[in-house]
């Protein structure tokens, strides 16, 4: 695989359990942004103040017409989807919600799948709707890497199943497996 330019991370449902141990095992420096959409039930979000504790790296919200930057971890702001043009620069949009969301995970992994192709990497966590699972599709079929989290680990299995019924991912893992093997993934060692 090559080096990755980017890592797409989306989840619902019991999908908060699962990411603080990925970001808190990533490693201190990192070559690509980390870009997170997570369906949260408040229009205000704490997610970048309450990751941004597990990690030296910045947790940002991502902001409209920012560039992306290594080394940084960007949450998708509450009630907006959040895209990636082409030149590595977010887009916020208050288009209709996808599968019931704004932020979708679809728009984010798609978009970024347009931008980034092979040098992709999509995860998909625990979550209560397919969103994700045709986003995540695109990156496969783009040459990405792709990862779900188990169905039997998840505390709400209809989101990774989705995915899983669609196509077989890159990697299938726990989530101890996510974060050790994410965390290779990004340092340069295979997983």
């Amino acid at each position: 695989m090559a080096a990755p330019l980017a890592v797409v991370i989306g989840g619902s449902a019991g999908s908060l359990e699962v990411l603080r141990p990925v970001v808190r095992a990533l490693p201190p420096v990192i070559d690509c942004p980390v870009v997170v959409v997570i369906h949260l039930p408040s229009h205000s979000s704490g997610l970048a103040e309450l990751l941004g504790a597990d990690t030296p790296l910045t947790v940002k919200q991502a902001e409209d017409k920012e560039p992306l930057s290594a080394g940084v971890i960007y949450i998708a702001p509450p009630s907006y989807h959040l895209l990636i043009e082409s030149g590595a620069t977010f887009a916020l949009s208050v288009d209709p919600p996808v599968h019931y969301s704004r932020p979708a995970i679809d728009v984010l992994f798609e978009s970024a799948c347009d931008v980034y192709g092979p040098n992709l990497i999509g995860v998909l966590l625990s979550g209560a709707s397919e969103d994700g699972a045709a986003g995540l599709q695109e990156i496969h079929a783009a040459g990405g890497t792709t990862i779900v989290q188990s169905p039997l680990s998840a505390e709400v299995a209809i989101m990774p199943a989705a995915a899983l019924a669609l196509f077989q991912p890159t990697y299938l893992w726990s989530p101890n497996e996510l974060a050790s093997g994410l965390s290779q993934l990004l340092s340069g060692r295979s997983a």
